[in-house]
């Protein structure tokens, strides 16, 4: 299903015409090192670097008979290269190319990913300026809690998005790595400084120490940021459902011209964006542990991550690629009803102001038991009665024994309840917009 809807910029990042490409820029840049230290002839570099290339149908005929990738590889460079493909690949191991590219691509999948989470938080922090005041009503176990904002939600997630980048970034860094050390590590038969000199070619970090592969604590790193975006995504798509359902109906996903919501009744508008990506999200999670799962190998390798490898870092990165995109578009275009965010603020009665009632009444020098115990009275009144909280307040005269009238009224004011949401903007770098009611 997804394939239908890769990006070919990030799709391309795993074909295999990319990946033999990277092979190649592995052992083009260990063949100019090494000629540059005159460990091979200046002229077979020249011809090397003049023929080296590939033929993707020839690998995979080569492979078939020799069930080894990175063999299939090198006989079908040396068909173009001739003798002098004898300086390729010399002193190293497969690992040593297959790591040190796999960095090399996860470092341009990584780049991508940035760049759209950036862009995502970026239509968070336009919809939380324009919804800053936008009042509405915060839940607690699904039920109303206390008044809230829209903004602030939206706001939560743009700083969320801010430590999510931060995690993708150390992850990136983390597995844009590589090795030329050999096949267990212990550079028998390259010096250290051609590795270091080949990654820094590489714009790639040197492995400080190596077995015959990179540790998969890195890429398992890379992949466990990767899940938490998709957690974040989750997150705000769960909220988008609930918040979408025909007795909240607070929001709704962009709905097409032309866009039909079921089969079977022409009426529905469903969340499909919002349930898509909690789907993909599950994927996330379960690649990032296969990614936990690939840290312990038999002693200086073994290829059980391999095979994982294959499937796990392309499906990783386009999925949150995919998602990232269709995401920013929904929160981009999300539509908002602030008109019915009061109604459901105001379907309690004004219960969600008990609280405020509850302190203003342990400020009066009773217990805050006491107190609780007079407030929840009336609150139950409420309850079963569908009468004004504020009407039933007044009237309980345990309450007006110590509050006057106005000090009540000032109980069931918006403004004070919401007095600090400029200062919570200021928190996450944000600015505040208008009030929308």
């Amino acid at each position: 299903m997804i394939s239908r809807y890769t990006l070919p910029e990030m799709g391309k990042i795993w074909t295999q015409q990319n990946k033999y490409q990277k092979w190649l820029d592995v052992e083009l840049a260990v063949c100019e090192v090494q000629a540059e230290r005159n460990e091979i002839p200046e002229s077979s570099w020249v011809i090397i670097k003049e023929k080296a290339g590939f033929d993707c149908a020839r690998i995979d005929e080569i492979e078939a008979e020799t069930h080894h990738d990175v063999i299939a590889f090198l006989t079908s460079v040396a068909e173009h290269v001739g003798p002098e493909s004898r300086y390729i690949h010399l002193g190293m191991t497969s690992s040593d190319v297959l790591d040190t590219a796999t960095s090399l691509q996860i470092k341009e999948a990584g780049k991508i990913i940035l760049h759209k989470l950036k862009q995502f938080r970026k239509a968070l922090a336009t919809r939380a300026v324009e919804h800053s005041h936008t009042v509405c009503i915060g839940r607690s176990h699904g039920i109303h809690a206390e008044p809230t904002t829209f903004g602030l939600k939206l706001a939560m997630w743009y700083d969320e998005a801010g430590r999510n980048i931060q995690r993708l970034e150390s992850g990136i860094k983390s597995a844009s790595t590589g090795k030329i050390s050999g096949a267990v590590g212990t550079f028998a038969h390259l010096d250290p400084e051609v590795e270091e000199a080949v990654c820094e070619r590489l714009d790639i970090a040197a492995a400080p120490i190596s077995t015959q592969v990179v540790q998969r604590d890195r890429h398992a790193e890379f992949l466990n940021a990767i899940a938490l975006i998709g957690a974040s995504l989750e997150k705000i798509a769960v909220e988008i459902r609930h918040l979408q359902r025909t007795e909240v109906l607070e929001v709704e996903e962009y709905f097409a011209k032309g866009q039909k919501g079921s089969s079977a009744m022409p009426h529905k508008r469903n969340p499909i964006i919002s349930e898509r990506v909690t789907g993909l999200a599950r994927l996330l999670r379960t690649n990032a542990q296969a990614g936990m799962e690939n840290v312990a190998l038999w002693h200086e390798r073994d290829i059980s991550h391999s095979s994982v490898e294959r499937i796990i870092l392309p499906d990783s990165t386009i999925l949150i690629d995919y998602m990232l995109d269709k995401m920013t578009k929904l929160i981009a275009n999300l539509l908002i009803y602030p008109e019915n965010m009061k109604k459901n603020l105001d379907k309690t009665k004004g219960l969600i102001f008990s609280q405020v009632l509850l302190l203003r009444l342990v400020g009066k020098g009773i217990t805050r038991e006491k107190a609780y115990k007079m407030v929840q009275a009336p609150s139950m009144k409420c309850w079963e009665t569908g009468r004004s909280f504020q009407s039933i307040v007044i009237e309980t005269e345990q309450i007006s024994e110590l509050l006057t009238e106005k000090e009540i009224l000032e109980c069931f004011n918006l403004d004070v309840q919401l007095r600090n949401v400029d200062a919570m903007f200021k928190r996450v770098g944000l600015k505040t917009g208008q009030a929308s009611f």
